[in-house]
């Protein structure tokens, strides 16, 4: 994106109080501007106590609560002594603790009546909520007018804060640079700030710091959320109006070529939904500039069999074909089906080969030299029409000799960079079909996928029989659990398969699982015991409730050879119980199985758990996919689990997925490997603000795809987009 000097942001300054470092290191602030794009959580009135009901364990809060009661206790004979206060709000109760010579300040200032506001860190003591020696600032009472407006006037704003930065230390920081809210650089052009009658950017800060009513946060947010949107949707306007002035070659179907041949191939119909998206596709194919579409789909929705027969009309128009997927096993798995699908049109120069067939080629990590040198031979002289690959096909040696369509399997599981080494192997920029079976609601779609036109296919293939979905309370029910087990063993009696999915490999020196941006992970009430693992639950349903069973395990820590080797003999129907981590997560496709048990179903994101339950009931018959707890009943994991289990609409559950996790970590799926630029807009909510900012931005950069009439919108771009964010947007 164009760097812009003639407008400088006059709100880069440097922090310069006592309190920068921490800013720094703990809030990602650095400048006069960042502070002041860091707007309050919430606000306090006077007279309006805090919830305490739900404070989150093991985080930093800010809580303005009232004193209950106050006593001081003596502990080791008489020898040690600490305070303890007691606040209230009606709602629920927090102790504070104080110990030792600390505790004559806080038993003066916090008599009971008295108000506060109290930070620290929530913990959990004989079963009560505390904070042990929080830092506070007294309220004074009602009537003590001078003390509470010193601190904050008639509303007080609460502000993210950390362990050394309390709320109130960021709100004197925020005193100091307020003032110099009047050097924004608007980035709204002026008709469309007046015509939607918003206030300007210097008012909405000092609105949304320092506001006197609640109307004044909601003119602030609202003004506020559109600069977010609006500076995106510009960003991604620019980028689409770009790419569409790139040169690409039109890569158009061919009568009675591979396409034709394997269409007369299928034993079955494609569905309507198949059939609509696969047109936009090879509209796309056929313009003169390059394609750029997502395709999201419902697990099993047949997305693999679309974007073959795109790639099968790349290679028609004399193009290749290279589709990118996240692991081995799937790679592997893709590379299988597809050549299966194909049949002896995947077999060119062998005997058998059909008259139009081409060479299916698979290129992965831990291929060995041989059948590596073959593969890198039949992309570069162009014998192989489709290659299916792994990180690998990104590697400087892979040469094509005309690179026509590049498929991405799984997008959110590669870093753009990683895309962007792929689509420069093209000699022209090559056509892009992004592909993902976690269905994202069409807010995310414009803010994450901004640059991308989208498909969306929502009809699952005829036959298909529904997923029944069940909790199974492990804790409350112990024989529900063993249920599972018989039902696992009536599938197998019936000839079918199933699957057993553990959070842990458990081989002795497994990493902890980290969260990923998928993964609301592992129970808000914090289970002690380790998650359960692969290799120990194997055993033990060998010996226990599946024995007599064939059993295998399959795990990322297997060498390459091995995992094939088993997923293969699964496939084949040589091994009734597979147990695995989430390695089986996506592509994997057995038709026979129709069984999944995952344990520790609440240390899996509901979008994850909804990808797991899509590898069974792929074939004919019904899939049953039982979520194994041992959280109670009333907590917020198995809320989560009852959700998942509730419904088999993959949009439905993204909307519940994404509303418990933070915007950040929603805009993570865009891979740039920053924070996210969005503060105040929630991309789940404001649907209606991103769709009129995306209209109002297409408008302007189809005038001025420079913005050279509108010097601080270009400025804007540079302040509220960081570095590596723009280098996301302005790559093809």
């Amino acid at each position: 994106m164009d760097r812009v000097s003639a407008l400088d942001e006059p709100l880069k300054t440097p922090l310069g109080a006592a309190t920068a470092k921490v800013m720094a290191e703990h809030l990602d602030l650095h400048t006069v501007g960042d502070l002041l794009h860091h707007y309050p959580r919430r606000y306090e009135e006077r007279g309006q106590l805090t919830t305490l009901a739900d404070l989150p364990l093991d985080e930093d809060v800010t809580v303005v609560a009232q004193v209950a009661d106050s006593r001081v206790l003596k502990f080791n004979n008489g020898r040690g002594q600490r305070l303890e206060i007691t606040l209230t709000d009606g709602s629920g109760r927090l102790q504070l603790v104080f110990f030792g010579r600390g505790i004559h300040k806080p038993h003066k200032e916090l008599p009971p009546g008295s108000r506060g506001m109290f930070a620290g860190k929530v913990s959990v003591f004989n079963r009560k909520l505390q904070l042990a020696h929080p830092t506070y600032v007294p309220l004074g009472t009602d009537s003590d007018e001078d003390a509470v407006d010193a601190f904050a006037g008639r509303l007080i704003p609460i502000y993210p804060a950390c362990k050394g930065l309390e709320s109130w230390k960021i709100t004197k920081a925020v005193d100091t640079v307020l003032p110099r809210a009047v050097e924004a650089v608007d980035p709204l052009p002026p008709a469309l700030r007046e015509g939607r009658g918003f206030a300007s950017l210097p008012e909405a800060l000092h609105k949304i710091h320092r506001p006197e009513t609640r109307a004044d946060i909601e003119d602030a947010r609202q003004r506020l959320k559109w600069d977010e949107a609006f500076v995106l949707q510009v960003a991604l306007a620019r980028r689409r109006f770009a790419d569409a002035g790139l040169p690409a070659v039109a890569r158009k179907p061919r009568p009675d070529g591979l396409l034709d041949a394997f269409d007369a191939k299928l034993p079955f119909t494609l569905t309507d939904g198949q059939q609509k998206v696969t047109r936009e596709i090879f509209d796309d194919l056929a313009a003169e500039h390059p394609m750029h579409r997502l395709l999201q789909g419902e697990v099993g929705s047949g997305k693999t069999m679309v974007a073959l027969r795109a790639m099968l009309t790349v290679v028609d128009a004399g193009g290749q074909a290279a589709m990118l997927a996240p692991t081995e096993v799937l790679a592997q798995q893709h590379h299988r089906s597809i050549t299966e699908m194909m049949g002896e049109l995947a077999e060119s120069g062998m005997l058998g080969g059909a008259e139009h067939s081409t060479k299916v080629v698979l290129l992965t990590g831990s291929m060995g030299a041989a059948g590596r040198r073959r593969a890198l031979l039949d992309l570069v002289t162009g014998e192989a029409g489709i290659v299916i690959g792994t990180h690998a096909l990104i590697e400087d040696k892979v040469q094509f000799h005309d690179l026509g369509v590049v498929v991405v399997d799984e997008q959110h599981r590669f870093g753009v960079e990683q895309r962007d080494a792929l689509r420069s192997k093209g000699k022209q920029p090559p056509h892009l079909l992004v592909m993902t079976a976690t269905p994202i609601p069409r807010t995310v779609a414009m803010t994450v996928f901004g640059d991308l036109e989208t498909s969306v296919l929502d009809q699952l293939p005829a036959g298909r029989l529904p997923i029944a979905s069940h909790v199974v309370p492990a804790q409350d029910k112990p024989h529900f659990l063993a249920r599972a087990w018989e039902r696992v063993r009536e599938e197998v009696e019936k000839g079918h398969q199933a699957y057993v999915v553990c959070p842990r490999i458990g081989d002795g020196d497994d990493e902890p699982k980290k969260k990923s941006a998928e993964d609301t992970a592992a129970s808000e009430e914090g289970s002690k015991r380790p998650p359960l693992a692969v290799i120990e639950i194997a055993e033990q349903l060998a010996k226990g409730p599946l024995t007599g069973l064939r059993i295998e395990v399959l795990h990322g820590r297997m060498q390459p050879d091995d995992k094939d080797d088993v997923m293969r003999r699964f496939a084949a129907g040589d091994v009734d119980v597979l147990v695995a981590t989430t390695v089986i997560e996506v592509g994997v496709n057995v038709p026979n199985a129709t069984a999944m048990v995952i344990m520790d179903a609440d240390r899996f994101g509901v979008s994850q758990l909804h990808q797991l339950r899509g590898r069974v009931g792929r074939g004919s018959a019904a899939g049953l996919c039982l979520l194994v707890s041992e959280m109670p009943e009333a907590s917020p994991a198995r809320a989560r689990l009852s959700a998942v289990a509730a419904t088999l609409d993959g949009f439905e559950l993204s909307r519940i997925d994404l509303e418990q996790r933070r915007e950040g970590d929603v805009l993570g799926q865009a891979q740039s490997g920053v924070r996210s630029s969005l503060r105040m807009l929630a991309v789940i909510d404001d649907e209606e603000v991103i769709a009129a900012a995306r209209e109002e931005a297409v408008a302007i950069v189809s005038e001025d795809p420079e913005l050279e009439r509108l010097p601080e919108l270009r400025t804007a771009l540079d302040a509220l987009l960081d570095t590596e964010r723009e280098q996301y947007l302005d790559k093809g």
